[in-house]
């Protein structure tokens, strides 16, 4: 218990730089330079008014310089990624090589969830990364099991098991709604939470983010603010399954109860 605060102020500043991920990359802008500024009136963002969380709570959400308000997007990713840093921290802190592939792929996982909420994109870089760090992490994965083959074996399985799920549920959707139902990036993301869960975890991820994204839909109908028609990011409910799934691997029978009989 006594890493999870270090690590949840590590993970503030974690996802700080996620923040800067999330505004940049969809303008293929350099993470690095320039620094930070205020979207409105382009004024350079000094340190002190750059702390995660703490500076946006002192400056009410407003630029210091212009008093546009700040996007409550920025303390929210800030205390997410603190969050996912505490959990993932205390529960694998004793396997610090899978830590980090875990941890690694739910940044991926946020950065991507966030860009597709805002742009109804998913490049495929991230399910790439999402990818590699399976194959790479595959054989510390603790809810794989045999010989390095068999986990490579798991690992290819799990991603040609999402990525063909996916694009058999697009195919169905197109052809009840005729229209795009399912977007492309959604069937690479699939494929690389396939690689990191095994099938498995595939089948889990899809229920949780099914039910999860129902309940958003719905909530939004219900305060009036999309219709049936409207058109919802599907990823942001698949990284969330995926997450769960990579804290603690969900299996397809763990939606099932055993009969007494």
């Amino acid at each position: 218990m006594e890493l999870a605060v270090p690590a949840f102020v590590l993970g503030l500043i974690f996802g700080s730089f996620l923040n800067v991920c999330i505004a940049r990359l969809p303008k293929d802008e350099s993470l690095s330079f320039p620094p930070s500024k205020c979207p409105k009136c382009q004024a350079p963002i000094k340190f002190y008014d750059n702390v995660p969380v703490l500076s946006f709570l002192l400056l009410r959400g407003r630029c210091r310089a212009c008093g546009a308000p700040i996007s409550a997007r920025y303390p929210f990713v800030e205390l997410l990624t603190g969050l996912a840093t505490a959990l993932f921290v205390w529960k694998w802190h004793a396997s610090p090589a899978w830590l980090a592939v875990s941890l690694l792929s739910v940044y991926v996982l946020i950065v991507v969830s966030v860009i597709d909420f805002e742009t109804m994109l998913i490049s495929d870089a991230f399910s790439l990364a999402l990818f590699v760090l399976g194959v790479g992490g595959s054989v510390i994965n603790p809810f794989f099991e045999g010989s390095w083959a068999a986990r490579l074996g798991t690992t290819a399985l799990g991603a040609a098991a999402g990525a063909g799920f996916i694009w058999g549920l697009a195919l169905l959707g197109k052809a009840i709604y005729k229209k795009e139902a399912v977007g492309e990036g959604d069937i690479f993301l699939m494929g690389g939470i396939g690689a990191l869960c095994g099938w498995q975890g595939v089948v889990t991820a899809v229920i949780m983010a099914s039910f999860f994204g129902s309940v958003y839909g719905v909530s939004l109908l219900l305060l009036k603010r999309a219709d049936r028609m409207s058109h919802m990011p599907f990823g942001p409910f698949l990284a969330l399954g995926a997450a769960i799934n990579l804290y603690s691997l969900v299996r397809p029978e763990d939606f099932f109860f055993t009969l007494p009989f």
